[in-house]
Formats: structure tokens, C-alpha cells, sequence
């Protein structure tokens, strides 16, 4: 499937290229206008003593900045909340709202909100699952609903429906084939030099290799696709 216009909503930087980086830098070269919202500033991402918050968030915007223009991604917000705190609240909800008025994707793409841990060795982070329920409070029903954030109205936001949701989750019913861009995914993350981001190219080969092999594929990112209806479709 082709979209016109991606909106990629995520927590931190560098969360999107370890999300969905292939399929970023696949619809980029079909085509498709790709968009990034980072949420929160990213300042939590220097656990070295003595490291101050705000240059820390300096040096991450770079970081994804670069990362971005490596996959071919046409823009790159910063919401600007702030990192290891962000919170589902109205004013979380309105900034997410807002972004997807404004863009008005065919596709949004965010973190899957249910996920707490992945095996025995990974305890997902906390923004991690706000991100994906601010992506999803976003879809439904703030950003299709007039009476929802009329201060949104004032700006000239009108209310968008999205039509596709995709949720990067272990649990996909969707998967993308990234075999041609796996490197470019790659050369993306080596762009997080603060975290280490060339460091994890191993465990991400490993990781797309075991997404991609139940379902035939080399290399791929999975997902869960859900199609969703206008408001004006559903009956009263």
C-alpha cells in the first residue's frame, strides 16, 4: 500500500528509526511525503553525572535532524514536552491533535500503547506507551471532532479524519518489506551518536531478520494495520 502523506508520532529521537526506519526511508522513495512529530525533548537521553538537560536536547535535535534527512523525510517537529515525563493530559492531547489537523496524513504511525515489555529482557520506556495513546486519542476523537479543541479552530485547523492507523507492535498483522533499505535504516540510527545509535546495528539486523522470516521476507518491520472510517460514514 501507498500513502500520500505519513505522519510518524513518536516519544523521543531515534525512536522512529528503531520503530519503522525501512519503511520510512521505502515510502520516502516511492513517494511518499513522510513527516516526523517528536513529542518530548529528548533531554533525558545523557545519564552521565553532571549533564545538563537542555544541551542534551540540543544535541538530540541534531541528531534526529540528521537521522531524518537520511531516510528522506520531509519535516521534523519538536513538540518540546519534557523527556521521562510526558503525560496523556488535554494539553498533550491538543499539541498531538494539532499536528495531525494540520498535516492531514493518509497514514499515521505511532508506538503501540499496550506494550510494557518485550521477552524477559526489555521493560519498555513509560513516553513509549503515552506516545502511542496520544497517536491514538489523536485519531479518535480528538483530531475528526469539531467540538473537540475548539481553540484549534481559531488557527484555521479543521477537523481531519484519518483513515489508516498503523501501530509498530510485536503483534502485527502487517509487515513491510525493508530489505533494500536496512542499510539506510542503519546509516539513520549511526546518526544517534549520543546513544550509541551505529552501536545497535547487530541487534537490528537480527530484529528485522526475525519479523521478516515467518512471513517470507529477508528483512522487515511489522505492524498493525487498522482502516479506519470517516465520521460521516457511520450511521447514527
Amino acid at each position: 500500500m501507498r500513502f500520500a502523506t505519513a505522519l510518524v508520532l513518536f516519544a523521543h529521537p531515534d525512536d522512529a528509526e528503531y520503530m519503522c526506519g525501512g519503511t520510512v526511508a521505502r515510502w520516502a522513495a516511492e513517494g511518499t511525503a513522510v513527516h516526523y512529530v517528536v513529542i518530548t525533548d529528548g533531554s533525558a537521553g545523557d545519564n552521565r553525572p553532571g549533564a545538563v538537560r537542555a544541551e542534551t536536547a540540543v544535541v538530540r535535535e541534531r541528531e534526529q535532524r540528521a537521522a531524518a534527512e537520511v531516510l528522506g523525510v520531509r519535516s521534523v517537529t519538536f513538540l518540546g514536552f519534557r523527556d521521562g515525563e510526558l503525560e496523556v493530559n488535554l494539553a498533550t492531547r491538543r499539541a498531538a491533535c494539532r499536528e495531525v489537523r494540520r498535516l492531514r496524513p493518509d497514514v499515521v504511525v505511532a508506538p503501540d500503547p499496550r506494550r510494557w515489555w518485550s521477552g524477559t529482557g526489555y521493560v519498555n520506556h513509560a513516553d513509549h506507551r503515552a506516545a502511542g495513546e496520544l497517536a491514538m486519542c489523536a485519531v479518535m476523537p480528538d483530531a475528526p471532532t469539531r467540538p473537540q479543541f475548539p481553540e484549534l479552530l481559531d488557527e484555521g485547523l479543521e477537523p481531519f479524519a484519518v483513515a489508516n492507523l498503523w501501530i509498530g507492535t510485536e503483534d502485527a498483522d502487517t509487515h513491510v518489506d525493508i530489505t533494500a533499505t536496512l542499510e539506510t535504516k542503519l546509516a539513520a540510527l549511526a546518526r544517534h551518536e549520543s546513544q550509541g545509535g551505529a552501536d545497535a546495528a547487530t541487534w537490528v539486523r537480527q530484529r528485522a531478520h526475525d519479523v521478516g522470516a515467518p512471513v517470507g521476507l529477508e528483512a522487515a518491520e511489522g505492524f498493525r494495520a487498522f482502516v479506519l472510517r470517516a465520521p460521516e460514514e457511520e450511521e447514527d
